[in-house]
């Protein structure tokens, strides 16, 4: 008991000490001091904000019932062990945030940091997979972590904490966040400052790193340096993410998977064949939500127009394409596929195609009930095409119901 409650206290120390630093105080004197001048940072906009109003939104509401435990857990429905990942309490808490529903949220980081983190998500990162084991046995079945749901993590509490006017969530989004850097990159020669997939595993020789293009959302990456712009080494990700998602896509198709070497750079990933699939579909959903104004979305919207000339040609998004060729297989993907790829062929002006995917969307759905990872995508996808939310050019988010306290667009 004396151990858990040190912990305790040591967990609020360091909530306390990352909100007295965000709202400029000085532990050292309690003096309120001038922060940079940067009105779209998380520190400048936090404070109190009253939402407007509930958000209507039936998707949300269905996903709730269907794949969120009443304790929080987002539960892969249907897989073999009843499997939570680090990915789907992620998505859950931006999703949440999005439909202004604070008590899914606030249940959703509860299981996420008692389940995942040891009770500490500024002490621990998330483990990436929980469920039931061989034995029966329910917990932790690999305590690895996942980068790409540590980022959607943190930059959630970084904008909970903005609109909701709640100053543990900014500290714990902050520390969270620098643990993201500190433990799950790596400087890599003629690259600079890598995204890595998880802490360990990814680095499997000397001159090899092995990467994941889906886990790096440029605007994730830009929002977070947006709301912490002290630690320069955010700026530098950024950088890095640009040259990720293009070169590890010679045929303008991504890669669920790619290794780098210094000589000769980016190439296929042999464990997963330079397959493009279930990953990387949402490369084309992250670059399609981003805001026109961003420096990065014409040259990736240029970039990926392979993958929007083949929904042209054939009517949907492949399910799988050999990236070293740009050859499809013969296989259409899913309705989460045909959602995903809605913003990327609105941001660009093909709302015909788009047009065509909500439909499809629409049929797919009328047949079978959706799962877990072809209801994120939908939500994500459907979600922004309807207005629930904008990421504004400097990465940070835009709430419809929330407008005294969403960043400029």
């Amino acid at each position: 008991m004396a151990a858990a409650n040190r912990t305790a206290r040591t967990r609020m120390l360091g909530w306390a000490l990352c909100a007295m630093l965000a709202g400029g105080v000085t532990p050292a004197s309690g003096a309120s001091t001038a922060m940079p001048a940067n009105p779209a940072s998380g520190a400048d906009r936090a404070g109190a904000c009253t939402p407007a109003r509930p958000v209507v939104w039936p998707r949300w509401e269905q996903f709730k019932r269907d794949f969120i435990s009443q304790e929080g857990r987002v539960i892969d429905v249907g897989s073999s062990d009843a499997r939570t990942v680090s990915e789907g309490q992620s998505y859950g808490l931006f999703l949440a945030l999005v439909a202004n529903d604070r008590p899914a949220f606030d249940a959703i980081l509860r299981w996420t940091e008692n389940a995942l983190a040891r009770g500490d998500l500024t002490s621990h990162l998330p483990a990436w997979l929980w469920g039931r084991s061989e034995s029966g046995q329910w917990g932790v079945l690999d305590a690895n972590s996942a980068s790409d749901a540590d980022l959607w993590i943190a930059y959630a509490l970084l904008e909970a904490g903005h609109a909701w006017g709640e100053r543990s969530y900014t500290a714990r989004g902050a520390l969270l966040a620098r643990r993201v850097l500190d433990e799950e990159s790596a400087t890599v020669p003629g690259v600079g400052l890598l995204l890595l997939p998880g802490p360990s595993g990814f680095h499997p020789a000397p001159d090899t790193w092995r990467v994941n293009p889906s886990y790096s959302p440029p605007q994730v990456i830009r929002g977070i340096a947006t709301h912490l712009p002290e630690d320069a080494r955010w700026a530098r990700l950024h950088a890095s993410t640009l040259r990720v998602l293009t070169d590890t896509a010679p045929r303008g198709f991504a890669p669920d998977w790619a290794r780098y070497r210094p000589a000769p750079g980016f190439v296929p990933d042999a464990e997963t064949n330079a397959t493009s699939a279930y990953n990387a579909i949402r490369v084309y959903l992250w670059v399609g939500m981003l805001n026109a104004q961003d420096p990065d979305a014409a040259t990736l919207l240029s970039y990926f127009a392979p993958f929007a000339g083949f929904i042209a040609a054939h009517g949907a998004p492949p399910e799988t394409v050999d990236t070293t060729t740009g050859v499809a297989g013969p296989n259409m993907g899913n309705a989460g596929f045909s959602a995903a790829a809605v913003p990327f062929l609105d941001a660009r002006g093909e709302t015909p195609l788009a047009d065509a995917q909500v439909a499809r969307v629409a049929e797919l759905d009328s047949r079978n009930a959706p799962g877990y990872y072809t209801s994120v995508l939908t939500l994500f996808g459907l979600g922004w095409r309807d207005g629930h939310y904008r990421f504004a050019a400097d990465g940070t988010l835009n709430l419809p119901w929330s407008p005294s306290c969403s960043a400029a667009p």
